[in-house]
């Protein structure tokens, strides 16, 4: 028995060929449009979806052959947007939205989001920084074995600080650049752990995509063997687009 209809993304019409890959709940995947909008859908089997690793690259998966097969333009829903019909979408979604949809589409013509994420060693770089700064590293040998005021201590954290950003940010802005000229929006996300230094998704030209990449690898052949590079060249692009449904559209 279906719940409804799982809704993945929206493209221009006609939408993507038939895909290969099955959707949640291995359901055969199938394009509808309406009202000058294609949705990539399939049968929901369930009311809600876990937000479980499977189902997330399950929902992921769909899109990206998607674009694989050249339905480059897209709009990435929200995982777990389970709607009743295709009414529900006119109501809650068309209604009100079809001429930021549109916008979006307009957009995302022609582009594709590209994300690059840089960790260091955050041991390693605060070694260096006080090998690189003989009177630091002497305050900083200074406070083992001995009774230092409040004061002298934050003076010498706040260096300490003070140093590590400074390193941080001369190994962003050469990445930035390099890369911001390629960009026509730039979104910086959440550092997700201690060592992560830079986590930006890039909007770029389609065919700008191999000079991007060789710009990132020029860079960080330059900081070698200090980072570690996370660059991801093909996924839907979720940084740049927000999008939302009254909530009777969703089960999710």
């Amino acid at each position: 028995m279906t719940e409804g209809l799982y809704l993945y993304g929206i493209f221009p019409p006609p939408g993507p060929p038939t895909l290969e890959t099955k959707g949640l709940d291995k359901q055969p995947i199938d394009s509808h449009t309406i009202e000058g909008f294609t949705f990539l859908y399939s049968q929901a089997q369930q009311s809600r979806y876990l937000a479980s690793r499977r189902n997330l690259l399950t929902h992921t998966k769909v899109l990206e052959e998607a674009m694989e097969k050249g339905a480059c333009t897209l709009l990435p829903l929200q995982f777990g947007l389970v709607v009743p019909d295709w009414e529900t979408v006119v109501k809650d979604l068309l209604q009100h939205q079809a001429e930021t949809l549109q916008a979006l589409l307009q957009k995302l013509d022609g582009k594709r989001e590209v994300s690059l994420k840089i960790y260091w060693e955050t041991d390693a770089e605060l070694n260096a920084l006080l090998e690189e700064n003989p009177d630091l590293k002497a305050q900083r040998d200074n406070l083992e074995g001995k009774n230092l005021s409040m004061d002298e201590v934050i003076k010498i954290g706040q260096a300490l600080e003070q140093g590590m950003e400074t390193r941080k940010q001369h190994v962003i802005s050469k990445f930035e650049e390099a890369l911001s000229p390629f960009a026509f929006d730039i979104r910086e996300n959440d550092l997700l752990t201690e060592t992560m230094i830079y986590n930006t998704a890039f909007l770029i030209r389609w065919d700008a995509e191999p000079e991007f990449s060789e710009q990132v690898e020029a860079i960080d052949e330059q900081f070698a063997p200090r980072l570690k590079i996370r660059y991801n060249n093909f996924t839907p692009p979720y940084n740049f687009v927000e999008l939302k449904m009254n909530e009777s559209a969703s089960s999710s």
